[in-house]
């Protein structure tokens, strides 16, 4: 079966293009009138990361890692504003009429960094990563359904799957499904065929890179080079850029984000996404175990409330489930959670539950004001006779040690290509293991998520798309009150272009790809 580009966007669950941006008729987005410029030295202060982070594509968990690797590595392919599928080393792909199989044909004549010319077999290698017992990747459990990649041509991979699947390419679009030659696996060296060389990386640090000669890409990686510099601290951050010290920074902190948008020089960069942010029970652990316990929580916060204080506004309520209105499978029809102290102290009482002092984890690297959205959950809560203790955790290692470990704890959502990964990734019970940190095990589910991904009707699919939300929504482990805006900050020597994407802040993390100095 061959996929029409129009056709294709439907099957990946493209955003509507009106959500964040449109595409020109390349398939590249449309930017600013003016030409970009090329050259100068671009600073990027960045608050997520972690000292033990590698460039093995295998891990790739903060936001540091996401700019990295996407300054030095490509992808088969890449998510453009709106959430529409670009091809990147990937020129085409199309399935068989079961959908267990998908063929990528690729770009050709593409250069590592050390000289090799990229085929098919640096593909195979690079898929294989995140296959198998010995893989440590983030990805695994997405490619636990390939049970075969080949190299079918010089410039053809087939990608062979244990049951149909309509979406699988989007899975090529995240960031650990980086492509690497296949002969040379020190992947510290950073070699890729991305738009910069890098130089040098201290984790936790900072990093450099040089631009490429000769980038495939036309029209992308503008800066002669570019550093990276880890800085959690948000005060910092924002000095740095007032200061002249760096030139864009992402987690404008919501609160002080009005003050930063009258700084002279200084341009806020909101993007409307997919991004929702969460407090989130581990089911397997009690007594999250009991959904009287979930439900009871889901109730017990003020979500106006916390839109108002803890975003200042850039952002609204949310629902419980990850599907915004960003996505063309967003379920209009569940019932809003409201904040409800009564039926909250009711169920925590049928759980036997009164009394009990619940331990909720949070720090910055979540997302900024994540400790502050805690404490102020917590004050909800106590209305509902609910005693909450707020627990203050490191920011170095918040992702290793606290995320999914700890009973109840706070974490970020980023959007992602289509519903199926946002829906597999953090809920399913092929993501436990991987990033289903609340081990949430429903067999309603995911027997309606694997039934949606066989489903050639685009309505059916959504209905069993709307089915997924609706039981999420009703038992799940994760709180999410709200849905924020991406709030980032930059020079006003920077030009974005007409649209950033909204699928991670810092337009979809490639700001360094598609940013540039004005003239």
């Amino acid at each position: 079966m061959t996929i029409s580009p129009n056709r294709r966007s439907l099957l990946l669950g493209a955003s509507a293009l009106g959500a964040t941006g449109l595409l020109g008729l390349s398939g590249q987005p449309l930017r600013a009138q003016t030409a970009p410029v090329k050259g100068g030295d671009f600073r990027l202060a960045i608050a997520d990361f972690d000292s033990g982070e590698t460039l093995d594509p295998q891990r790739n968990e903060s936001k540091f890692m996401l700019n990295l690797q996407w300054q030095i590595r490509n992808n088969l392919i890449e998510v453009g504003p709106g959430g529409v599928l670009i091809p990147e080393l990937a020129t085409s792909w199309e399935a068989n009429d079961d959908l267990t199989a998908w063929v990528f044909k690729l770009r050709e004549g593409i250069e590592f960094h050390n000289g090799k010319t990229m085929d098919a077999d640096d593909v195979v290698f690079s898929l294989n990563l995140h296959r198998g017992e010995q893989s440590v990747s983030e990805a695994k459990s997405l490619m636990d359904q390939v049970t075969d990649v080949k190299a079918t041509a010089p410039n053809e991979v087939t990608v062979s799957l244990s049951g149909p699947n309509a979406t699988f390419p989007a899975i090529m679009t995240i960031t650990t499904m980086l492509i690497v030659p296949a002969d040379d696996p020190d992947f510290d060296k950073g070699i890729g065929t991305g738009g910069y060389i890098l130089e040098t990386y201290e984790p936790g640090v900072k990093s450099l890179v040089k631009r490429a000669p000769n980038y495939w890409k036309e029209g992308r990686a503008h800066f002669d080079s570019i550093e990276l510099l880890a800085i959690r601290d948000v005060n910092a951050r924002t000095t740095a850029l007032q200061t002249g010290q760096v030139h864009a920074m992402n987690f404008v902190d919501p609160t002080t984000a009005v003050l930063l948008k009258a700084m002279p020089g200084v341009d806020l960069v909101q993007t409307q996404g997919k991004v929702h942010l969460c407090y989130s029970m581990n089911t397997s652990m009690d007594p999250y175990t009991d959904n009287d316990v979930r439900m009871a929580m889901k109730l017990a916060i003020d979500r106006e409330d916390f839109v108002n204080k803890i975003l200042g506004g850039f952002g609204s309520v949310a629902n419980d489930q990850p599907i915004s209105e960003a996505y063309p499978d967003h379920n209009p029809n569940l019932e809003q959670h409201s904040y409800d102290p009564d039926k909250a102290r009711s169920l925590m009482k049928k759980a036997g539950q009164e009394g009990t002092t619940f331990k909720l984890h949070a720090s910055e690297t979540p997302f900024a004001g994540a400790v502050d959205g805690a404490q102020l959950f917590s004050q909800h809560a106590a209305k509902a006779g609910i005693k909450m203790e707020v627990v203050r955790e490191p920011e170095d290692g918040y992702w290793s040690n606290v995320w999914g470990k700890t009973e109840f704890f706070a974490e970020r959502w980023s959007g992602r290509a289509n519903t199926d990964l946002i829906l597999t990734l953090p809920y399913s019970r092929e993501g436990i293991g991987g990033w289903n940190a609340t081990q949430w095990d429903n067999d309603a589910f995911n027997t309606a998520l694997v039934a949606a991904r066989g489903e050639k009707d685009d309505n059916k699919r959504k209905e069993l798309y709307w089915e997924c939300q609706a039981i999420l929504h009703d038992e799940g482990g994760m709180i999410a009150p709200v849905w924020a805006d991406y709030l980032d900050a930059k020079s006003s020597k920077i030009s974005t272009g007409e649209k950033v994407a909204g699928d991670w802040d810092l337009d979809g993390a490639r700001a360094s790809e598609r940013w540039w100095f004005n003239a």
